[in-house]
């Protein structure tokens, strides 16, 4: 259900706004590969999480696109 939702809200927001959650998830997940690297991340499903919010975003960046 949480992934419903998550679409849901990223369907309701404009393509600048969607840019501008890209380049936040990017970074985001820029670091959590470094903490991963450094053995100071706890919890390394969250990179998997980021990496399919990512695809997500760029879905709908496509979509709103065409």
């Amino acid at each position: 259900m949480k992934h419903k939702q998550y679409m849901e809200e990223l369907s309701a927001k404009t393509v600048e706004e969607l840019k501008a959650d890209l380049t936040a998830a990017k970074k985001e997940l820029f670091n959590l590969r470094f903490q991963n690297a450094t053995n100071q991340l706890d919890n390394t499903s969250r990179i998997k999480e980021v990496r399919k919010n990512i695809a997500r975003i760029n879905t709908q960046i496509v979509i709103k696109n065409q």
